[in-house]
C-alpha cells in the first residue's frame, strides 16, 4: 500500500482553502458526494493530494448507508477525542489489497462495482480506507487531469505524520498503516497532521493552526 490522499474535516471550507492558496498552492477541482451529505476542496501534488472535506447535509451524513463511516462525528464533533482526519491507501502493485481488515462501504456516488474499503477502529483514530482503483495524481488521463504546478515549486508529499492523544491501544489498521513508507502515527497532545514535502529540502514550515491542524514542512 502507498498514501493516496488524506483528508481534514473542516466547518469553513473557503477559508481553509484560502489559507492554503495564500502558501502557494493550485487549487484543483471541488467534489460534492451526493447521498453522503459531504462536499470538498482538493489540493494536488504528483502523488498524493490533501482534501478538505465538509458538511453539506446532516440528514445524508447520518443516513444508515452512511452514518457507519462516523464521517458526521468527525465533521461535527469539537470535544478534542474525535479525529478530524482520514487517510487513504491504494494499491502500489496491480490486485494488491488492504493489509487491514476492512467493511465494504458502497456510497451512492461512486459507479456500480466500487467500493471504498474502510479500516474497523474508533473514532479518536484517522479513518483509515482504502481505494483499490486509486492512482498518483500524475497518471491521471487528460480528461480528469489536475493542476500539479504550485507557485512554491512544491511536487510530492514525502511522509504524513498524524499525531493523536488517544492512540493507546492502537487499532490493528493504525498499527498496519504505520509499516507504509512514508507514514506514522503517534502519540501528541492533539490532533495534528504534519506533512513533509520534498524531502523537506528548503527547512521551511508553515503552521495553519488554529484555522487547520496541519503543519507543512518543506
Amino acid at each position: 500500500m502507498e498514501i493516496d490522499h488524506v483528508f481534514i474535516c473542516v466547518r469553513d471550507h473557503q477559508q481553509a482553502a484560502d489559507a492554503m492558496k495564500s502558501l502557494g498552492l493550485s487549487e484543483g477541482t471541488p467534489n460534492v458526494h451526493p447521498g453522503q451529505g459531504t462536499a470538498n476542496r482538493r489540493f494536488f501534488f504528483h502523488n498524493a493530494f490533501i482534501e478538505l472535506l465538509h458538511l453539506t447535509d446532516e440528514a445524508q451524513a447520518q443516513s444508515p448507508l452512511t452514518a457507519p463511516t462516523r464521517l458526521f462525528e468527525r465533521l461535527t464533533c469539537t470535544d478534542g477525542v474525535v479525529s478530524p482526519f482520514g487517510i487513504c491507501f491504494r494499491p502500489c502493485a496491480d490486485n494488491q489489497a488492504p493489509t487491514f481488515t476492512t467493511w465494504d462501504y458502497r456510497p451512492t456516488y461512486l459507479p456500480a462495482g466500487l467500493k471504498v474499503d474502510v479500516g474497523t477502529a474508533c473514532v479518536s483514530e484517522p479513518m483509515w480506507f482504502f481505494l483499490s482503483f486509486a492512482k498518483r495524481p500524475d497518471q491521471a488521463p487528460a480528461a480528469r487531469a489536475q493542476p500539479l504546478e504550485h507557485r512554491n515549486e512544491f511536487h510530492e508529499i514525502t511522509s504524513v505524520n498524524v499525531s493523536s492523544p488517544h492512540c493507546h491501544g492502537a487499532s490493528t489498521a493504525a498499527n498496519s498503516a504505520n509499516l507504509v513508507d512514508g507514514f506514522k502515527l503517534t502519540q501528541g497532545e492533539e490532533h495534528l497532521i504534519t506533512l513533509e514535502i520534498d524531502h523537506g529540502l528548503h527547512h521551511r514550515t508553515h503552521d495553519f493552526r488554529p484555522l487547520l491542524p496541519m503543519i507543512i514542512n518543506w
